[in-house]
């Protein structure tokens, strides 16, 4: 049994919102609603392109850090660097506004399926009543994240939010997690993260001495290249949250003596 810590960072997507796990599915249901502007290619090499180009693209530390922090004009960027792909090797390729259309749609559709895990709201209000401190600490666009912050009802629900566009500075850098404990007055041994990135939600937290728990969308388990050992695996957020004691006993509101 585990005790509960004094707070808790959350990072926001695919952690508490369901965002990024169908980028190749996405792909795909945006090129078959364009399908007759993307003639003579068909959908499925397109997006076949598209996925492998984001892949390479999102692969590399520092184009990952730009892109983010600016989203729609970088997957206009993957976009045309697929078609790019597909005509050196010989393909007639749709116009650069038929590239943007693409790209804009792609965005807009990933935004209208971003969703809430269904015990999101459940476990962080609870846990919240129990005292905890709670961060939301994400990477990404100010803008982009605010309002994914206000659309799912987040900013009421957390004592610090913390957003990498508006702060200057974003996971993996210590800074970001220094920040975050300093904003919500707890050290290193008293905080827990939680998060799905096994880089920025395990490896540069530990270094800190944070408890870091990653968690498992897919239920994949940890790849087999990785030599990171997250602190915990969880596969939903329920699991962060007290459990009754073996002896029927209800668990304690106080951090001191609630169990996991």
């Amino acid at each position: 049994m585990i005790m509960l810590p004094r707070a808790i960072l959350f990072d926001l997507d695919d952690t508490i919102l369901q965002a990024h796990d169908r980028a190749d599915a996405a792909w795909l249901v945006v090129c078959e609603e364009l399908a007759a502007e993307l003639q003579p290619l068909s959908p499925v090499q397109v997006a076949e392109a598209a996925g492998a180009f984001a892949r390479h693209f999102w692969a590399d530390a520092d184009r990952h850090r730009r892109g983010r922090l600016q989203l729609a004009a970088t997957r206009r960027e993957i976009v045309m660097g697929s078609f790019a792909a597909l005509a050196q090797a010989g393909h007639t390729v749709p116009s650069i506004e038929v590239a943007r259309h693409l790209a804009d749609r792609y965005s807009a559709y990933r935004d209208e399926h971003t969703r809430l895990f269904p015990d999101a709201h459940q476990v962080v209000d609870t846990l919240k009543g129990l005292g905890l401190l709670l961060a939301l600490v994400t990477n990404g666009a100010g803008d982009a994240q605010r309002a994914k912050i206000e659309r799912f009802d987040l900013a009421r629900r957390f004592d610090h939010i913390q957003i990498e566009g508006e702060q200057g500075f974003g996971k993996p850098d210590e800074r970001a997690y220094t920040h975050a404990m300093r904003s919500l007055g707890v050290e290193a041994r008293e905080a827990w993260i939680v998060g799905d990135n096994l880089e920025w939600e395990v490896a540069a937290p530990q270094r800190l001495g944070i408890y870091a728990i990653w968690r498992d969308t897919t239920g994949k388990g940890l790849p087999l290249e990785t030599t990171v050992r997250p602190d915990r695996i969880i596969r939903s957020l329920s699991e962060l949250l007290p459990r009754t004691r073996a002896s029927g006993a209800g668990f304690s509101g106080q951090r001191e003596g609630t169990v996991i």
